[in-house]
């Protein structure tokens, strides 16, 4: 008996886009339409002025997927990253049958469970409970499955006082408590689990995570979709890469999340490089420059573990303000917020004239291990966030002494450096 779980080949996805569907409720509006076209030119409607509308002319189309091609095997937990729009949802959409590929073909051996979007396979108008023993039946259950379920599935999603309420009166948040405790508790062979854990609070998130642990573990295979790449490393061995509808990588996790981030990299635009795609705020105060300087002043663009650093905000400010608050998070190459710094610890919020001006962080003894890192900065006051900036630098900090011995502990085991000291005691003495 073959191991695999699921084997795609020359798998396709197309989208037309820039046309509006016909629709033809009645048959009214059928014969209406065809009547319509009798007066088209070469199957094309014209205005008019003889020119074609804008209803006739050609859609444009767009592929999602382009010929993906793998196998997955039983047990195996993988996970998909790639930026919005790389196919990650269009091809989980496939495999669970929600969608068919316009070319290629996708086979599944298993019972599927999956949660790609907020209510997906629950009638609205059903209870919670009605809901929960009519997934059970799509995936193949029999009731006494589902009764021996059922409890569990109640106490995970946390919804005790609503499970005889119609969903269409749940949260957002209800709803996908409840979608995913039926997803991964009626035992379904396969799981497919998408971005809309997102939704949850944190303790939610947390909590799935760990349900999808435990079901891994339990042999059954595992498809997870997020942009929360420390997820992706704890929870999947081996991941895709997608890019622009194709699979541009597929492997070990670090490798493929390596390459992922050093695509981001080589095309983010940042403040440092004069240009910012990304940026929101009011305006009334804005950053025009972010630059790193050792201890001596220089300008530097990596910078040591274990050194000083002065981070510099230029800017400049329409207007006198009062009580601004300034930050900035540094988050390391996996998505991790490492460290935030706000002016609210050393002080009273400064006043800023108008013009321009600077403000500058001084960590005094960077505690960053080797790696690339990514510099948010904000400024904000009573009225609201000024300039926030998702992306404001990137650098690398380079390898050098922190502690007093040539010491580098493993990246896989270190987030930030700290000093400490050990003392060892045993029955004789201090050793």
């Amino acid at each position: 008996m073959s191991n695999i779980a699921i084997k795609v080949e020359n798998l396709s996805k197309r989208y037309k886009i820039g046309v509006r569907r016909i629709r033809h409720d009645t048959l009214r509006d059928y014969l209406m339409h065809g009547v319509k076209s009798l007066f088209d030119r070469n199957g094309r409607s014209f205005t008019n002025n003889g020119q074609p509308s804008t209803a006739g002319r050609r859609a444009n189309a767009i592929w999602a997927l382009k010929d993906v091609s793998f196998d997955i095997k039983h047990g195996e937990v993988v996970g998909f990253v790639g930026r919005n729009g790389a196919g990650k949802s269009t091809l989980l959409k496939i495999l669970s049958r929600i969608t068919e590929p316009t070319r290629g073909r996708a086979e599944i051996y298993g019972r599927v469970g999956s949660l790609l979007e907020v209510g997906t396979g629950f009638h609205p108008e059903l209870t919670g409970r009605e809901n929960i023993y009519l997934n059970g039946a799509v995936l193949g259950m029999k009731k006494v499955e589902i009764q021996r379920k059922f409890d569990e599935i109640i106490d995970f999603a946390e919804i005790d006082g609503f499970v005889d309420t119609p969903v269409k009166r749940y949260s957002s948040g209800m709803y996908v408590r409840l979608a995913f405790a039926v997803a991964a508790h009626l035992e379904p062979e396969i799981l497919i689990v998408d971005e809309v854990l997102a939704i949850g609070d944190v303790q939610f998130q947390k909590k799935c995570l760990g349900k999808m642990g435990n079901v891994a573990k339990e042999g059954r295979t595992v498809l997870f979709v997020t942009h929360n790449l420390a997820a992706v490393t704890e929870l999947c061995p081996s991941s895709m890469l997608l890019r622009q509808g194709t699979l541009v990588a597929n492997g070990p996790t670090k490798a493929v999340i390596d390459d992922y981030l050093s695509q981001l990299s080589s095309t983010a635009s940042t403040l440092r490089d004069g240009v910012v795609k990304e940026r929101s705020g009011d305006g009334r105060l804005r950053f025009t420059d972010v630059y790193l300087r050792d201890q001596s002043g220089n300008r530097i663009d990596n910078p040591s573990s274990g050194s000083q650093i002065d981070i510099a905000l230029e800017f400049v400010s329409e207007r006198d303000l009062s009580h601004v608050q300034f930050m900035l998070t540094l988050y390391s190459q996996a998505g991790i917020a490492v460290t935030h710094c706000n002016v609210d610890a050393c002080g009273a919020r400064p006043h800023v004239p108008r013009g321009r001006g600077q403000v500058v962080c001084r960590i005094p003894k960077l505690p960053l291990p080797y790696g690339r890192y990514r510099l948010v900065i904000a400024a904000s006051d009573d009225m609201g966030i000024m300039d926030l900036i998702p992306t404001a630098c990137l650098f690398d900090v380079e390898t050098s002494r922190f502690f007093t011995r040539p010491f580098v502990p493993p990246a896989e085991y270190s987030t930030v450096l700290v000093e400490h000291s050990w003392q060892v005691t045993a029955e004789g003495g201090t050793l």
